[in-house]
């Protein structure tokens, strides 16, 4: 079977992180193989949370897998709450990463132009140093802005939806040049022609460019990135290409944020996603289940 390292927290409540990771990825026929970063109660959009900071704790996990022998078809980084957690993702890189192991960056710093609680100007040299050695990114917006150097709000307000995606397409070119071989750009919200309201993932690599869009459900959830991120890293760990895994990965999101808005979940709780893991499920034809049973 399949492996990827996932480098993340772990919260009790809120549907993100390692706990979203670990479902998705499982269902879609690969192990994850979980090294947190810190433990949470609750993810930190709720009230109040208790934090168990695993820093000093993630070189045992590199040590034990490296005395194991471990091999990772990918590594697969998320939240890291500072610029020495990121060092210690270097050293784990340095020890597992060969030349069959992917590496996806989730580089968690902020959204909707706000940069989250833990983000500093150090934590930000280190994280782009780490997308620059990934094969794989998956930013919001905002993350390709700060990774990049981008106004964010200039970005943002431009309407029409080619202009926004060839400046999009631009920064993401820009990062590329020395940088990860494909980045998706997630989340990003734009009107149609049609006065509509959508949302897109715009995938980018030197050679070409695709614009995913899905209808826009009006509401947003702690988790999509993370639950999207893990799609990824595991359709290419199982050798899908990624502009089947983006539109796979879309549509599992927009079937589950439906769900939840119908429900009125509340937006820390994060998404209604657990009854549709089965839109990941790798096809199995009936010979192979037949030869699965005793």
């Amino acid at each position: 079977m399949k492996k990827i390292a996932v480098i993340n927290d772990l919260s009790g409540f809120g549907r993100c992180s390692l706990t979203a990771a670990i479902s998705v990825i499982s269902s879609m026929g690969v192990q994850p193989c979980p090294l947190p970063t810190a433990i949470l109660t609750a993810q930190t959009g709720y009230p109040s949370y208790y934090i168990d900071d695993y820093t000093d704790k993630m070189e045992h996990f590199r040590l034990e897998w490296e005395k194991m022998n471990q091999h990772f078809d990918g590594i697969y980084t998320g939240f890291a709450a500072s610029e020495e957690q990121i060092r210690q993702i270097f050293r784990f890189i340095e020890t597992f990463k060969a030349a069959d192991t992917f590496l996806l960056v989730d580089p968690v710093m902020g959204d909707d132009g706000i940069k989250y609680d833990m983000f500093t100007p150090k934590l930000l040299i280190e994280m782009r140093k780490l997308a620059k050695k990934a094969d794989i990114i998956t930013p919001n917006l905002t993350e390709l802005c700060l990774l990049t150097g981008a106004d964010w709000e200039s970005v943002k307000n431009l309407q029409d939806e080619k202009q926004l995606t060839d400046t999009i397409s631009a920064l993401a070119l820009s990062f590329c040049e020395d940088g990860p071989a494909h980045i998706i750009v997630t989340g990003i919200s734009f009107t149609d022609d049609r006065g509509v309201q959508q949302i897109g993932n715009l995938y980018v690599t030197k050679n070409r460019t695709s614009f995913h869009t899905f209808p826009y459900i009006g509401e947003s959830y702690s988790g999509t990135g993370d639950l999207f991120a893990s799609c990824i890293a595991a359709g290419t760990a199982r050798g899908d290409m990624l502009p089947q895994l983006i539109q796979t990965a879309g549509s599992f999101l927009e079937a589950a944020l439906t769900d939840s808005v119908k429900e009125h979940i509340p937006r820390n709780d994060g998404v209604n996603y657990e009854k549709y893991l089965s839109m990941l499920i790798p096809a199995c034809s009936p010979a192979a289940l037949t030869g699965a049973l005793p």
